[in-house]
């Protein structure tokens, strides 16, 4: 009888156990569309050169000024020094929990955290820290640290990074090198890899109290360069340290070559330049095609000490183009956007200022599969956009818009004639050549430049708008002029971008570029105030995506509402990216997805 009982009750216990969910285990890598594409015994990612060798120095430059060495504050948000976490230059104070593979769309590996258990459902994330890591003064990082980083950027921080604990429900340190963030209904499905990517702080180098004030100290961080030396507004020196606890892992082999990194500010884009072509700048990223070919004709050129490279990539281009402050009566109306949009004479700025090398910027994610441009809308994007009918005009539904061609006179009577039929139609007319709005006034914008290459595109639109009436001004302010500006939205228009650049994998950033909550938020890059339910359920849908089909019927609905909603004039891009730099300088063979990557690049020897 015992016996029978024995076996009744293992039986009944092995039964209850198998009909409990699988418990998931720590990973390597996690990606936001299925499955990492490197396996958990990965070398390195496939775009370093694993046996780069260290040493030497390199120089950067970039336009504007600094006064600030933290980057996770609202105050000098925008004159905070590069380096310190950066896209362009390397991660080089402060380093997330994971690390970005740049040859896939969106996976992560680890770095602080050597792996990561994710619920099935993406309602919890729990994070295995590196025994090995370590701050740069030899503390080693600790669950309390990441604790303190979500504390203090919620009460101290500037967003996004304030933001995050919103979503957070419970953030708890699981053992002694574990933590696990679960969360609530606000989260979406790509907010654990969100949260993977925040960077960590350490507790006992930081004073919460003092957090929110601008600092020129140098701040202790997990990466593999210290602050050296600081010169606000002119220079910043970067010393790579010789304990860096990471250099070794998969995810940073191949990374971080130089012994030394410095970042020289100049006043101008121009001043940049002639530092360039005398050694200073180690390289040169001029986008001008025209500017770039007269900026390489100089002696170093000539000889061969300078070469210059362009470099295939796979993401959608940067949009760019003169942005409405849609927050400003005189720009809420879409029919008035659009009319002004319809005057930007790419036709003529490509062959008189660009050589024709440029092509004309049409969606936010051109020259991908998330582009509405060419891909009638199926019933997933219609269902989307049932519930805000006559958003988007029929020719951009169906795929076949297309921004009006000029003749490339610079006064194409036809499309001025459109143009104008638009704003007649809005209740705008002329009289004595001036435009006038509804109610009678001078109708007039003014346009904020930051370089004179702006000025000269500025004074391209001037003379185009001004041919119907529409009187324009154009303010020409300093780095930390426009900077300062643009945090407050105290502008019309601006030469601007849509933000970081796009990529095969939006996500959270799209609240911040679009979302009605960014654009009453002081600080945030949704510069054109937009501020619409159909945007925000877009990218809602978009960040809940479960499927691939789901995934890109929501970013093109995206797209063809951003479309619509004409808040940018979009203008040209170039296919390629294009580099000169002195050759003393190498890189990888391969170039990732997401274009060149300078941490990987090193200096020849000797």
């Amino acid at each position: 009888m015992d016996r029978v009982l024995v076996r009744l009750i293992a039986a009944t216990s092995f039964l209850a156990l198998s009909l409990l969910p699988a418990l998931s285990e720590p990973k390597h890598g996690i990606a936001m569309q299925g499955e990492p594409a490197l396996p958990a015994d990965y070398t390195h990612f496939d775009y370093v050169n694993p046996d780069a060798p260290k040493g030497g120095s390199v120089t950067y430059c970039v336009v504007g000024s600094f006064d600030n060495l933290n980057p996770f504050i609202l105050k000098s948000l925008r004159t905070t020094a590069r380096g310190m976490i950066d896209t362009v230059y390397g991660n080089l104070v402060f380093e997330p929990l994971m690390q970005r593979n740049y040859n896939e769309p969106f996976s992560l590996y680890g770095l602080l955290a050597d792996s990561a258990d994710m619920d099935p459902e993406r309602k919890s994330i729990e994070f295995h820290l590196n025994p090995d890591a370590k701050w740069s003064d030899g503390q080693p990082v600790t669950p309390e640290d990441v604790l303190f980083t979500y504390d203090v950027f919620t009460d101290k921080g500037r967003p996004p990074y304030s933001d995050r604990m919103s979503m957070i429900a419970k953030l708890e340190k699981t053992g002694e090198h574990s933590v696990k963030f679960t969360f609530n209904d606000k989260a979406n499905r790509e907010f654990p890899l969100i949260v993977a990517l925040t960077p960590i702080i350490p507790k006992h180098a930081f004073d919460k109290d003092t957090f929110d004030k601008t600092t020129l100290k140098p701040l202790i961080g997990s990466g593999p360069y210290t602050v050296d030396k600081v010169q606000p507004g002119q220079r910043i020196v970067f010393k790579r340290n010789p304990d860096y606890w990471g250099k070794d892992i998969p995810s940073k082999r191949g990374f971080d070559n130089f012994d030394q990194i410095t970042i020289e500010y100049f006043l101008n884009a121009n001043a940049k330049t002639e530092a360039f072509k005398k050694g200073i700048c180690a390289l040169d990223d001029e986008t001008d095609p025209v500017k770039r070919d007269r900026d390489v004709d100089f002696p170093a050129f000539r000889k061969g000490d300078v070469k210059q490279e362009y470099f295939d990539t796979g993401i959608p281009p940067v949009v760019t183009g003169f942005l409405f402050n849609t927050r400003l009566p005189k720009f809420s109306n879409p029919v008035v956007r659009r009319a002004l949009g319809m005057l930007y004479d790419f036709e003529w700025a490509n062959k008189n200022l660009f050589a024709g090398k440029f092509n004309r910027t049409m969606s936010f994610w051109q020259n991908s599969e998330l582009s509405a441009l060419g891909h009638p809308a199926d019933d997933r994007e219609k269902a989307l956009l049932a519930p805000y009918p006559g958003k988007v005009p029929a020719e951009v539904m169906d795929g076949t818009w297309r921004p009006p061609v000029t003749d490339g006179s610079g006064q194409d009577r036809k499309v001025l004639r459109a143009a104008f039929e638009l704003l007649k139609g809005a209740g705008y007319h002329v009289e004595d050549g001036r435009m006038l709005d509804p109610q009678g006034n001078p109708f007039g914008l003014e346009i904020m430049t930051s370089s004179q290459d702006e000025e000269r595109l500025a004074a391209l639109y001037q003379r185009t708008l001004e041919k119907i009436g529409i009187d324009v001004t154009i303010r020409s302010l300093d780095g930390d002029q426009i900077q300062s500006r643009k945090q407050r939205f105290d502008f019309e228009v601006l030469i601007g971008t849509s933000g970081f650049n796009n990529s095969l994998s939006p996500g959270s950033e799209q609240v911040g570029r679009w979302g009605s909550v960014a654009a009453k938020q002081e600080g945030s890059f949704n510069l054109a105030g937009v501020a619409d339910p159909a945007v925000d359920a877009a990218i809602n849908a978009m960040l809940n995506a479960r499927t691939k089909e789901d995934y890109v019927a929501a970013v093109r609905v995206l797209d063809r509402l951003l479309i619509s909603g004409n808040y940018i004039v979009p203008m040209q891009y170039n296919t390629q990216q294009w580099l000169a730099y002195w050759n003393y300088l190498e890189h990888p063979q391969k170039t990732p997805i997401f274009g060149y990557q300078l941490p990987t690049w090193w200096r020849k020897p000797n």
